[in-house]
């Protein structure tokens, strides 16, 4: 579970800094945060899903 946490304030931080790049107008930035967006947002919401599910440790 703190993996998943780890992951989800990994994707916040991103997110902000997606923002905040999109405000300067620095599209190369936005579009790596907005991966990182994707692939952790998309690992953090797996890895919770799986710890409630499953009960910590099972897989998708």
């Amino acid at each position: 579970m703190a993996l998943g946490v780890i992951f989800l304030l990994i994707t916040i931080l991103a997110f902000i800094g997606a923002v905040r790049e999109f405000k300067k107008k620095n599209f190369f930035a936005v579009g790596f945060a907005g991966i990182t967006v994707a692939v952790f947002g998309w690992f953090s919401v797996r890895t919770i899903v799986a710890f409630i599910m499953y009960g910590g440790g099972g897989t998708v």
